[in-house]
């Protein structure tokens, strides 16, 4: 009677973190990751305004440049990682988060790594380990779990 199921696959990911302050989460893993903050376009968001299809409220500034308001997004410089969205949101994060990222350093870079990320405002939360594998749990400044194996 039908035919041939069609099965539609995803053909890339994006990783979205929800946060208070999109713009300076987006600059602190930018950081963290040696990534890049995706530029916004003023001239884009300006004709969106002038044109109705978006508000002013719907804007900011953030280090002098007009930017909208509610994300910011990373690049990785070596293709085919995905993209990571820092999305505003109005409730504040209250419980551990059930996807967190983990960043892998290998053993001899771990502690530099940890010490370097806890400098630019990570908390450290616990260490563990799995059998011969072991991990330092952190936090970012918006209180986000990630690991750094």
């Amino acid at each position: 009677m039908g035919g041939p199921t069609v099965r539609t696959v995803a053909t890339d990911v994006q990783i979205v973190v929800d946060c208070a302050d999109p713009h300076g989460l987006a600059d602190w893993w930018a950081e963290a990751l040696g990534w890049q903050v995706e530029p916004q376009d003023e001239s884009v968001i300006r004709g969106a305004v002038a044109a109705g299809a978006a508000t002013e409220e719907e804007t900011s500034t953030h280090r002098g440049a007009l930017v909208w308001r509610s994300g910011a997004a990373l690049r990785s410089p070596d293709p085919g990682r995905p993209r990571v969205l820092f999305q505003l949101v109005p409730e504040a994060k209250t419980v551990k988060n059930r996807v967190h990222l983990d960043l892998h350093v290998g053993e001899d870079r771990r502690e530099p790594e940890v010490a370097r990320l806890v400098a630019a405002g990570a908390t450290e939360l616990h260490r563990a380990s799995q059998g011969p594998f072991s991990w330092v749990t952190l936090a970012d400044p918006e209180g986000n779990e990630f690991c750094v194996a």
